[in-house]
């Protein structure tokens, strides 16, 4: 599952039109975004509240017996009458009665338009994607070499994959739920791809999406999820891992019988072997009545798969670490939710997924807090939970910041998770006297979440600024308010160069002028003297630039994360962040335009 390097992954690749995962429905998933993050500004701009993670609605509990009450008899003959006239009907009489008690077919979901966001909770229209070929679309998220370099690409990417948008004319839905769910998997979104896989009936299913369905159920460690779906996989597919289910779903049912007799067959059969079949076995052995005692060692394992990954975290076997750096990023990011491991065993995944766009900075700081609630949790650990606690709640301003600073220090460059963690506690802050650096840092915190209008603020302190970080704090100011609140002229770019250095001042000059901070000519201008070209001169930024001037949100959206593949930002090149964020700012995605800006002039 790695990905190889190079400036290769750049490259767009072909425009070939060819075709190359329910169990309990889940809530809708949790905004990355603060409140009024792309809204109309309003004046005086408030600190907004603390985004929270979705949470499931508790159900209504149904009503319990009354002991004192005792059952009707004459209607439990009556039950037991009926059920007896019905073993004695015939096949057809069956059927026709049955069929009273079906779903009728417009109780069932349409696949003519998927997805759980709608324009109402934040998802894109219907038509985002417009007329475009659903077999074009899907090979474009085949050959998406994910995770995206951009964070804020990825929330971008992720939010037009779930939006409920027009099935494409040529693909079949549920196959088109398959690739955009296979794309979130491995943008290391497993709960949004299973909430996708969630958005199709069982009986509409394809072999497409029932193999997807078992990697998105692995992803989130949650093997029961697959028993729903067995019966009709088993029907399509010759996957080992629909063979194991028939001891797995038994077992967990509470059927020893059944599931002991079908693990001894598949070993049998040779179904699956070694390390993939014990951590079967111990599955099946976790079941109720079970006898089986399974111990799991990883000699001799040298890679992991996501039967490997989903069965042992479902189990909470600690997978070697050394096993971690045969697979992509990505999985690390679907361990950060595991609800079988602790928080101290969940940290790195956790840290992985808010750099990548899969956690929010609520999300990230409620972690923190559960963390800090752990009593094994290292000194080192401590530490960092305390240090969140006096940024977001310290007695004066200073102190405040002084905590952030703890959380930033990553060398010569802030920790960019540190940025990510304190973003809700700098945009609370009010604007105060402080070094250069440390606001610099204090705006690249508050962009990281979206506080674009908090960060705004402080363009009153421009004037205070000076020596290091001076110049990061108005590039970012630059790109990344929600209008113009500093100078923006040829000189003052120049100088931002001089001082920034030559990788930051491309990307500014990009930023400016795809955001049309900057007229044409000038930004033109900027970009030849310092080695590159606007130009739509390849097939990639042709594509991105018709797509926004049909105004399709959605493929802009998926044009942009083909543009930014990779794990590097030294890698990407500026003419790709100058169409992306221009593509961005036409079809009025403009407040994910600046963001992206401002994220490539802090990362780079």
């Amino acid at each position: 599952m790695r990905r190889s390097g190079g400036r290769a992954k750049w490259a767009f690749g072909s425009f070939a039109l060819a075709l190359a995962l329910p169990v309990v429905a889940q809530q809708a998933p949790e905004s990355l975004l603060p409140p009024g993050f792309g809204d109309a500004p309003e004046a005086p701009p408030p600190v907004p509240s603390t985004p929270t993670p979705s949470r499931p609605t508790p159900g209504i509990p149904e009503p319990s017996l009354n002991p004192a009450t005792p059952p009707d008899l004459a209607l439990v003959a009556a039950a037991a009458d009926n059920a007896a006239a019905e073993e004695e009907l015939t096949p057809e009489e069956l059927a026709a009665q049955k069929a009273k008690y079906d779903l009728p077919e417009t109780a069932r979901r349409a696949l003519d338009r998927i997805g759980p966001l709608t324009p109402q909770t934040r998802g894109m229209e219907p038509d985002a994607f417009g007329a475009q070929s659903g077999k074009f679309l899907a090979t474009l998220m085949q050959q998406t070499h994910a995770p995206i370099v951009s964070r804020w690409a990825s929330i971008l990417l992720r939010r037009a994959l779930l939006s409920a948008t027009d099935t494409p004319r040529d693909i079949d839905g549920a196959d088109w739920t398959a690739e955009r769910a296979w794309l979130l998997l491995r943008m290391g979104e497993a709960d949004s791809a299973r909430l996708m896989v969630q958005s199709v009936d069982a009986d509409r299913y394809t072999p497409r999406l029932y193999a997807i369905a078992m990697q998105t159920y692995l992803a989130t460690a949650d093997p029961a999820g697959l028993c729903p779906l067995s019966d009709g996989a088993l029907r399509f597919s010759k996957e080992p891992g629909w063979d194991m289910t028939r001891a797995i779903c038994p077992a967990l049912s509470g059927d020893q019988g059944t599931a002991s007799g079908a693990l001894n067959q598949a070993q049998r059969r040779g179904v699956v072997r070694g390390i993939d079949y014990r951590l079967a076995e111990k599955v099946v052995g976790t079941g109720f009545n079970a006898r089986r005692s399974v111990k799991i060692e990883w000699d001799g394992v040298d890679r992991l798969t996501a039967w490997r990954f989903g069965l042992a975290t479902a189990l909470n076997v600690e997978i070697p670490e050394t096993l971690y750096g045969t697979v992509g990023p990505h999985v690390r990011a679907w361990e950060a939710r595991a609800p079988a491991l602790s928080a101290v065993r969940r940290r790195p995944g956790v840290e992985i997924a808010a750099r990548m766009g899969v956690f929010s900075s609520a999300a990230l700081v409620d972690f923190y807090g559960e963390l800090g609630s752990d009593g094994d949790a290292p000194a080192e650990l401590a530490d960092r939970v305390d240090a969140l606690r006096t940024a977001n709640s310290g007695n004066t301003v200073g102190s405040r910041i002084g905590a952030m600073q703890t959380l930033w220090q990553d060398g010569a460059k802030a920790d960019y998770v540190g940025l990510i963690a304190t973003a809700r506690a700098a945009a609370a802050l009010p604007v105060a006297q402080t070094d250069a650096q440390a606001a610099a840092n204090l705006i690249a915190s508050m962009l990281t979440a979206g506080y674009d209008r908090n960060a705004a603020r402080w363009a009153r302190a421009l004037g205070q600024m000076n020596g290091d970080g001076a110049a990061q704090f108005w590039g970012l100011l630059a790109v990344g308010a929600p209008s113009a609140v500093v100078d923006m002229n040829v000189g003052r770019v120049t100088t931002y160069i001089g001082e920034a250095g030559p990788e930051k001042g491309r990307m500014l000059i990009a930023a400016l002028a795809g955001l049309s901070r900057v007229s044409a000519q000038d930004g033109a201008t900027l970009a030849r003297d310092n080695g590159f070209s606007l130009a739509a001169d390849s097939r990639w930024a042709r594509a991105i630039g018709a797509a926004a001037q049909r105004g399709e949100k959605a493929t802009v959206a998926l044009l942009a994360a083909v543009g930014m593949q990779g794990s590097e930002w030294s890698r990407l090149p500026p003419a790709h962040l100058y169409h992306v964020v221009a593509a961005l700012h036409r079809v009025g995605l403009d407040p994910e335009a600046r963001m992206i800006a401002a994220e490539a002039i802090t990362r780079s």
